[in-house]
């Protein structure tokens, strides 16, 4: 059934790591290694070159996403699926960025994570339909008004989110604090916020995951 798939698996919960294990063994898949923290995973990923890799998100020394990160620098080509509990889109959206072969919801039936693992070794990605459903309802909502952001607006909602004061970031940009301010509102207004006067520097502390796309 697992059609020589080799897996690597990785979760720092040692009774989670054994159940997730048992399961793939049940499901005649050909698991080639384990690990409870990161830098362990990354150290044997590279080592083994298994097909697919089960990465959790959150696990001591380097998170999934930086085991990804890491293994994509050095041109791995194992396949990666996140598997975590979380569904905010800012795990999301950074699975997207990394461009990660799969995500799925640690709560999904087993059949699920299968699936996934099948598409997946084949160069298909397979995503959880939460993952899906945020990105439709959250995600591309907001990206889509980012590109209306002028370069100029962009800068000026980096050096927000940074701190900068309206004075600062004129004095940054040998602009007039009123003109910074001008920004302001145009940028508030093509995010569609409600206009008050800290509404971007609400908008870039809920949405950094964003701002690496400005």
């Amino acid at each position: 059934m697992s059609n020589g798939v080799t897996i690597f698996v990785a979760d720092d919960h040692p009774l989670l790591l054994k159940g997730l294990v048992d399961e793939l063994k049940d499901y005649n898949y050909n698991v080639i290694g384990t690990a409870e923290n990161g830098t362990s995973a990354l150290e044997k990923i590279v080592a083994l070159n298994p097909t697919v890799a089960l990465l959790d998100v959150e696990m001591p020394m380097l998170t999934g996403f930086e085991v990804v990160k890491k293994c994509k620098e050095k041109n791995i080509d194992t396949y990666f699926i996140i598997l975590t509990s979380h569904k905010e889109r800012g795990f999301i959206h950074k699975a997207q960025m990394l461009n990660i072969s799969g995500y799925m919801i640690k709560d999904e039936p087993f059949v699920e994570l299968h699936k996934c693992i099948q598409s997946v070794s084949k160069g298909i990605p397979y995503f959880s339909s939460v993952f899906n459903e945020v990105i439709d309802k959250e995600i591309a909502p907001q990206l889509q008004k980012i590109k209306l952001l002028s370069p100029s607006e962009r800068t000026i909602v980096r050096l927000v989110a940074q701190g900068n004061s309206s004075k600062e970031i004129g004095e940054q940009l040998s602009v007039s604090s009123r003109t910074v301010e001008k920004h302001r509102s145009n940028i508030i207004a093509k995010l569609d916020l409600t206009p008050e006067m800290d509404a971007l520097v609400v908008w870039t502390k809920e949405n950094k995951e964003f701002l690496s796309t400005i």
